[in-house]
C-alpha cells in the first residue's frame, strides 16, 4: 500500500479518458497506414536458407585454375580404394566458394591463391615451357617437393612454399568436411549401433590415460 489518493477505480477513469481523447483528435479516415519495412531483415550470409542453398558471393576462379587446383589437391591427398580424391568430392569448387567470401580472413587467402597459382604456372614454365597442369606427375612433384616446407624452401621460392602452406591447409580442411571422407578418419557419425552400447574402445581408453577411470 501507499500513501496515494489515487484509488485503482481512479487510475482506471484516467486511462479511459484519455483514450476517449485521443479517438476524439484522430480520424480514421485520414489516418495513413504505416509505412513499409525499409530494409530486408533477412540476412543472406548468417541467416542461410537450408531449403533452397545458395552462395550469396560470386566465386572468382576460372576454369583453368580449377584445373590446376584439381592436379594439386589430388597430389596433395592421392586417392585410393579407402578415400576419394579431392577432385571428385568437389574440393576444388569448395576452395572457390572460400576465397570468395567477403570476409578478412577469406580475402586474405584470395590474394595467396591466386596469386600463388599464377607463380605457379610461371615457375612451370620457367622450368619446363609448360603450365603446372601439362606437366608430368614427376615434374610436378619435383616442383612442389622444393615448396612444401617454408622453412627448407629457397629465398627465391618463399611464395611459393607460403601458396602452399595455405593450399595444403585449405585442402585438408575441405576434403575431411566431406561425409565421404569420414569413414578414413574411422569416425562412424550418426550410424545407429544395434544392441547395447558397446562402451568407449580400450585403445582410446589407453591413449587418454584413463584406464580405471570409465
Amino acid at each position: 500500500m501507499n500513501d496515494s489518493t489515487l484509488s485503482r477505480r481512479d487510475v482506471f477513469k484516467l486511462i479511459a479518458a484519455a483514450s476517449a481523447t485521443g479517438a476524439m483528435f484522430s480520424d480514421p479516415a485520414q489516418a495513413k497506414p504505416p509505412k513499409p519495412l525499409t530494409r530486408e531483415f533477412r540476412n543472406s550470409l548468417s541467416d542461410p536458407d537450408f531449403a533452397h542453398p545458395s552462395i550469396p558471393w560470386e566465386k572468382p576462379l576460372g576454369e583453368s585454375e580449377l584445373a590446376t587446383l584439381a592436379v594439386l589437391t589430388d597430389l596433395i591427398l592421392p586417392g585410393d580404394d579407402q578415400s576419394p580424391a579431392p577432385s571428385t568430392i568437389g574440393v576444388p569448387d569448395f576452395l572457390n566458394e572460400w576465397i570468395g567470401a567477403p570476409y578478412q580472413e577469406n580475402r586474405e587467402d584470395y590474394e595467396i591463391l591466386r596469386g600463388g597459382l599464377a607463380w605457379l604456372n610461371t615457375h612451370s614454365f620457367q622450368l619446363h615451357h609448360k603450365p603446372f597442369i601439362e606437366l608430368t606427375e614427376a615434374q610436378q612433384t619435383g616442383i612442389l617437393d622444393r615448396i612444401c616446407d617454408p622453412a627448407k624452401a629457397a629465398p627465391e621460392l618463399a611464395q611459393g612454399a607460403r601458396f602452399f602452406s595455405k593450399l595444403r591447409m585449405l585442402t585438408l580442411g575441405g576434403y575431411y568436411s566431406h561425409s565421404a571422407t569420414w569413414k578414413s578418419l574411422g569416425y562412424v557419425g550418426n550410424t545407429p549401433i544395434a544392441g547395447a552400447y558397446p562402451g568407449v574402445p580400450a585403445e582410446i581408453i589407453r591413449i587418454l590415460g584413463l584406464e580405471g577411470e570409465i
